[in-house]
């Protein structure tokens, strides 16, 4: 490139101007055009040339074209390839002899009365013949153009090409010179400490119009986070506040004791949750609640018989990942009842939860949970199952039923059901229920205060949307990174839901093990 360069301004310097680029030579030898341009480009952008594109059409041969114009046509190879004679020669040894080109060149041969059939199979009809196509295609090639016709017959037979050629006049700029010093494009620390950045020049920014420069590298939404949400927006357009879930870690006292679960239950074992060692425990939590939560435990009260069993300190202050984002809701509601008056809420929760499970293509041992929260004065089932209407046809899903169930901590209980028109039957997309006053009456919270709540899973919905077969390749370490940056955008349709809302659409909550919700 500097060598192209040096050649260009020498020669302005010279001649005043070059008229057209394609006439410089280096070394004897053509000069690429693009390479040129490529200066030409560079030092404009200084200031030191102007220059005009010059346009050129030319015929051209193309590569079948050249081997006639240096071999010689194929009806002449097939005259030539003939002995004189009346005797000629065998098709299958002039086939032999002339090759691929056999079948064109004894057609035109024939066409032009050069050859004839003979008992041996083909012989000349006269002593001799002129290549004019080859003559033509030479004096293409040297730069000639023929009748219109002649030409014309050429392209269709693909010997010959038009070319675009392009070239350039070059003028000296306002800044001409014939020594250019470097350009810096980036002020470095050294320049900055040196102060050579004072004197140095710069190169300039393109802003010229259709420039596109590199792309800048933007951060991407994983399909899940998509998903999410969508979810979310749906929550707020219902009046929904977001509870605050950044605590993955939290006490099996939030996580089980105020949810009233016995600390016998099996979802509180070592093979369904993960405990940790360092710190193991925790007691971060209100003395005079946990004597409230200890009692309904151990004998019951507000109504209830309780468990009956020795409760302890010890298991409720063992620190764990949490399995499910109601930890986060009881402690919400603990905060709500110690507020001076109590006030109704709407509350909403996505967030990573945790379980000590084998993962497979449809289970891992983390995933996201929803979860919906209403707390108010005389709620009743009815306000529930009007709740769960309005969610579900913001999903998109219009037809729901409900069947009684059990959990832990809520009563009644309900499973959730969708109509799914493809299967033709009622399949199951959520659980929910009212928490029961054994919960709720030791945070302190009313007599006549209720509290409704749902929740259901993101990971099945988000693996249909997307089209993924393998929970793995959709969250872990079987990711693909290049799936994250060209997933599509989320957006729920009545469509979807209604046509995908199957059995494993939603996360089933394990009823064996307590953990709906």
């Amino acid at each position: 490139m500097d060598s192209i360069q040096d050649l260009i301004l020498q020669t302005l310097d010279a001649e005043g101007s070059i008229s057209d680029t394609a006439a410089l030579t280096l070394n004897a030898q053509a000069i690429d055009q693009l390479a040129i341009l490529g200066v030409l480009n560079a030092l404009t952008s200084r200031e030191v040339v102007a220059f005009t594109i010059l346009e050129v059409e030319h015929w051209i041969l193309t590569e079948e074209g050249a081997g006639i114009a240096n071999n010689g046509s194929p009806e002449v190879m097939v005259f030539n390839a003939i002995p004189e004679g009346d005797e000629g020669i065998s098709i299958p040894a002039l086939q032999k002899i002339v090759g691929e080109s056999y079948k064109f060149g004894q057609g035109a041969a024939f066409k032009n009365k050069w050859i004839k059939k003979s008992a041996a199979g083909l012989a000349r009809s006269v002593s001799s013949v002129v290549d004019t196509t080859r003559q033509d295609l030479e004096s293409i090639r040297s730069g000639n153009i023929l009748a219109d016709k002649v030409m014309a017959d050429y392209k269709k037979r693909k010997l010959i090409d038009k070319k675009k050629t392009s070239s350039y006049r070059v003028e000296k700029g306002d800044k001409f010179t014939l020594t250019l010093a470097k350009e810096e494009t980036d002020i470095t620390q050294e320049m900055i400490l040196s102060g050579d950045w004072k004197s140095a020049q710069f190169k300039k920014y393109n802003f010229a119009p259709g420039v596109v420069g590199v792309a800048p590298r933007g951060g991407y939404l994983h399909p899940l986070m998509k998903v999410r949400e969508e979810f979310r927006q749906i929550f707020l357009e219902l009046g929904f506040t977001e509870m605050p879930t950044n605590k993955f870690v939290d006490s099996s006292f939030w996580n089980f004791d105020a949810l009233f679960q016995p600390q016998q239950h099996p979802a509180r074992d070592a093979h369904d949750t993960f405990f940790l060692k360092d710190p193991a425990t925790d007691r971060k939590y209100p003395r005079d609640y946990m004597e409230r939560v200890k009692k309904v435990h151990s004998e019951g009260g507000y109504g209830s018989a309780g468990y009956g069993y020795d409760w302890k300190e010890e298991e409720a202050e063992k620190l764990l990942l949490r399995t499910h984002t109601t930890a986060v809701s009881s402690n919400m509601l603990y905060h709500l009842a110690q507020e001076k008056e109590f006030r109704p809420v709407k509350y909403f929760s996505i967030d990573r939860v945790f379980r000590n499970e084998t993962t497979d293509a449809t289970h891992l041992a983390e995933f996201h949970q929803l979860e919906g929260v209403v707390a108010d004065r005389g709620l009743t089932l009815g306000d529930l199952i009007g709740t769960l209407h309005s969610f579900f046809q913001k999903l998109g899903i219009p037809r729901i039923k409900f069947k009684p169930a059990f959990n832990p901590y809520t009563e009644p209980s309900m499973e959730i059901f969708s109509w799914h028109d493809g299967l033709g039957k009622w399949v199951e997309i959520g659980n929910s229920g009212m928490f029961r006053p054994e919960m709720l009456r030791p945070m302190g919270l009313p007599e006549d205060v209720s509290v409704i709540a749902w929740g259901l899973g993101v990971e099945r919905p988000t693996m249909i949307k997307y089209g993924y077969d393998d929970i793995r390749e959709l969250l872990g370490h079987k990711v693909n990174i290049d799936m994250v940056q060209k997933n599509p955008i989320c957006r729920f349709v009545v469509a979807f839901i209604a046509n995908i809302c199957t059995d494993v659409l939603f996360f089933r909550l394990d009823k064996k093990m307590g953990r709906e919700l």
